[in-house]
Order: C-alpha cells, then sequence, then structure tokens
C-alpha cells in the first residue's frame, strides 16, 4: 500500500542517517581507525520498497560448516545455518524468487562467536557486483535468530551494505562464497564507496 511505501521510505532515511553519523563520528567507524582515508559521503541507490522481503528462515536439517575466506586470503569457518526465500522484480518487471543463505559464527572465529553466536549474516553477490556495487560483495545483518521458528523476518536489501574492506585497505572482510551469487541485479542498498 501507500502507506506502507511510505513507512518503508522513512524507515531507510533514518538508517542512512544513523549510517552516516556512525561513519562520521564514532571512534569504530572505518574512517576514525584509518585516518589515511578521507570520507566524503556513502553513496546509495535510490530506496525502492519492492526489494523488502519478508520470509521465514529455512533452516537446514544438517547445517554445515564451511570454509569462507577473506579478503587477506585468511580462511574463516562459518556455519551455512539457513536460508530465506521471497520475490523481487527483475529488470524486465516479471516477479523472480531469490533464496540467499544465511550464515552463523562458529567457535572456530572466538571474538565474533562470543559476542554474535546467535546472530544471522547475509551476504552475496549480484549482477551489479564490480560494477555499480563493491566488487567483493555486500552483507545484511539481521541481529539474532528468533526462537519461534515461524517468525518473518524483514530482510530490506534497501539497507544491504559494504564491509570495512570497501573503503580501506587495512580490513579484512568475508568473501561472499559462489553459491551467494544471485542472478538478478539488485540496484537497491549501497554502492561502491570508491571509484
Amino acid at each position: 500500500s501507500a502507506q506502507d511505501s511510505i513507512a518503508i521510505v522513512q524507515d531507510n532515511l533514518a538508517h542512512r542517517a544513523d549510517v552516516e553519523d556512525f561513519m562520521k563520528n564514532s571512534p569504530d567507524s572505518p574512517f576514525a581507525r584509518d585516518t589515511t582515508i578521507e570520507y566524503h559521503g556513502v553513496k546509495w541507490f535510490l530506496i525502492n520498497p519492492y526489494y523488502r522481503g519478508i520470509s521465514i528462515l529455512h533452516r537446514y536439517t544438517n547445517p554445515e560448516t564451511v570454509s569462507v575466506f577473506g579478503t587477506k586470503g585468511e580462511e574463516r569457518k562459518n556455519l551455512r545455518y539457513g536460508y530465506f526465500e521471497f520475490d523481487l522484480p527483475d529488470e524486465s518487471g516479471s516477479t523472480r524468487t531469490i533464496r540467499i543463505n544465511a550464515y552463523k559464527f562458529t567457535p572456530h572465529d572466538k571474538k565474533r562467536y562470543e559476542l554474535y553466536r546467535n546472530n544471522l549474516s547475509l551476504w552475496f553477490t549480484d549482477n551489479t557486483t564490480g560494477r555499480e556495487t563493491y566488487g567483493v560483495g555486500r552483507y545484511i545483518e539481521l541481529g539474532e535468530e528468533h526462537p519461534d521458528p515461524k517468525f518473518l523476518y524483514t530482510i530490506d536489501l534497501n539497507k544491504a551494505f559494504n564491509p570495512y574492506c570497501a573503503y580501506s585497505d587495512l580490513f579484512s572482510c568475508a568473501i561472499p562464497r559462489k553459491e551467494d551469487r544471485l542472478d538478478i541485479a539488485l540496484r537497491v542498498g549501497e554502492m561502491k564507496y570508491h571509484e
């Protein structure tokens, strides 16, 4: 509805203002931690309410610990925990069903596991990757898994963001696996920072 669309736009505008404030002012910002890079604003695609999906978490019967490599070549272990599935418009205006994996940290990454052991992380590449969007891929963090298996999660691709390695070589970030490539052009969320 029109009301829903307005609410989604307002939510995303508030989110983008929070991101801007964090990047400019937080001591945890990548720009505060690497003073050799200059902050000149996050670049975003236009907000599109149609790119906000709703899905239950389809948990894999036997979640698999998989190797995920960082941009500095280090191997990480993550739990390929489940997936979300929802419909999106494609470039031709037709509806496409996409499936995106959800990962969790494992005890191999002790620091992150202790802080975020129950958090659901999504990362992906798509047909804009390396051209309009960051060449490694983009992320969405959903926070903690809900205890109700029928809980409906909101996956707002307008909030897809670049990992810190998109701004500075100081950082290493997880590279989405081949199976995390989405065969669709997602012109929503964060764009490339560096040309």
